[in-house]
């Protein structure tokens, strides 16, 4: 079952990249009967073109209606690509000022950041809100199976990233590789990490 775990306004733009999170964050939020208006930000991929043609199509099917946004400089030597990426992304969610930013980060992606985080010494729970930014994320507490779950049972489409399954992606690797054995340890890591959410959140 989705569960949120903070208050979405009646007003929210929604974080769309094609994929199964992103999409069943759309329709859920579509369903509550808030106003809703889809973000993409195409990376200028390969994948980035057919994920942009998808959306469109899509939103323009179900009349959501959609912003696009793409690259507005080129990257700095400073940035990795997942860097330059993730700062293009905030600098267009920060042009949507009038509402909170939904995006579909889920329970499964809590834990791999905490277990990213903790590798390098500094372990952090993924906040339910950003506080650099307007980008909310309400379904920290949903693990992905839900979501999936939720398209498959609504008739929602999603694509593929191919990228998801590259190990050249430290987030991959933890994914793929780490997650499995963490859990194999630890059944219930799951709800350590959302109870460890739930707690930062009664917190403030």
């Amino acid at each position: 079952m989705i569960r949120l775990l903070d208050k979405v306004p009646g007003k929210v733009y929604v974080a769309l990249s094609g994929g199964v999170d992103s999409m069943a964050a759309l329709d859920f939020m579509r369903r509550g009967k808030r106003k809703v208006h889809a973000l993409h930000f195409d990376h200028m991929t390969a994948h980035g073109r057919d994920a942009r043609k998808f959306v469109e199509d899509y939103c323009s099917k179900e009349g959501v209606p959609l912003t696009v946004s793409t690259l507005s400089r080129d990257r700095s030597d400073e940035e990795s690509l997942e860097e330059f990426w993730r700062n293009e992304r905030i600098r267009f969610f920060r042009e949507m000022s009038d509402a909170p930013v939904v995006t579909g980060h889920h329970l499964d992606d809590a834990v791999e950041w905490w277990l990213f985080t903790s590798l390098h010494g500094r372990p952090r729970t993924m906040s339910i809100r950003n506080p650099d930014t307007n980008v909310v994320r309400p379904f920290l507490a949903t693990p992905k199976t839900e979501l999936l779950e939720w398209c498959q049972k609504k008739g929602i489409p999603f694509v593929q990233d191919p990228s998801n399954e590259s190990r050249n992606h430290a987030r991959n690797i933890i994914r793929h590789d780490i997650m499995p054995h963490a859990l194999a340890v630890n059944p219930g890591l799951r709800t350590t990490v959302r109870s460890m959410i739930q707690k930062e959140k009664n917190a403030k």
